[in-house]
């Protein structure tokens, strides 16, 4: 490869990047626009103004409105992915594993919430496949939970707990923090993960099994991490 096609590929790399990146600023900006106002009640030229864009040049990103609540719901479902069920998965011990999804899911919520809450919102706004499409996602992420429970329970510190119904309790818990949290109330976005985490371990695991709940080294996460 010669200089010249070095230069071209980081070029187009480049532009790819943007372009992602782009994308991502529009799916966050209408995602917050939809939380605030309704999925029905925001227009295209709400979230054209929004990201500085006219409406023309709104639909080179997307084909329409429907086009863009279903990017936003699968924009959701990637961070999860990325930022809490794959790096859940990378831990073998389930209570430690259990922390982690909890604390990971929590931190999502606290640091921009908008397209975590669509999920469950606006579901009613998709076509019926790409409808089907997120709620196989999420069904996927409420087993793993509940084959964490499970494997809790074989340890014997869960008893007396269903694991389908406790991972639904979990993630509507989870969900929730976006109707009270504030960035700028009593608790910062820290001491609110760690106290969510605390009490939903708490509440799981059987009496004299919670000691460790919520503790940061068992998930491997620091006690206060740096908000970007």
């Amino acid at each position: 490869m010669t200089a010249l096609d070095n230069a071209a590929l980081r070029a187009a790399t480049g532009a790819a990047n943007g372009e992602q990146d782009r994308r991502a600023e529009i799916y966050r900006s209408a995602a917050r626009i939809f939380h605030r106002k309704g999925y029905h009640a925001t227009s295209i030229n709400d979230i054209a103004a929004a990201v500085g864009l006219t409406k023309a040049g709104l639909y080179y990103y997307i084909k329409g409105k429907q086009d863009l609540l279903f990017a936003i719901m699968g924009f959701a479902m990637d961070q999860l992915d990325e930022q809490v069920i794959e790096p859940a998965r990378r831990v073998e011990d389930p209570q430690a594993r259990l922390e982690t999804i909890v604390a990971r899911h929590a931190r999502l919520i606290t640091q921009d919430s908008s397209a975590l809450t669509i999920l469950v919102n606006e579901l009613e706004g998709l076509l019926p496949d790409d409808r089907a499409d997120i709620i196989g996602r999420q069904r996927d992420y409420v087993d793993f939970i509940a084959d964490t429970l499970a494997a809790l329970r074989d340890e014997g510190k869960v008893l007396g707990l269903d694991p389908t119904v406790g991972a639904f309790s979990l993630v509507g818990m989870i969900l929730w923090i976006s109707r009270w949290y504030r960035a700028d109330g009593r608790l910062d976005g820290d001491e609110v993960v760690a106290e969510v985490t605390r009490m939903a371990i708490s509440a799981v695991l059987n009496r004299g099994e919670d000691s460790n709940a919520g503790n940061p080294a068992r998930t491997g996460q620091p006690a206060k991490e740096t908000r970007e």
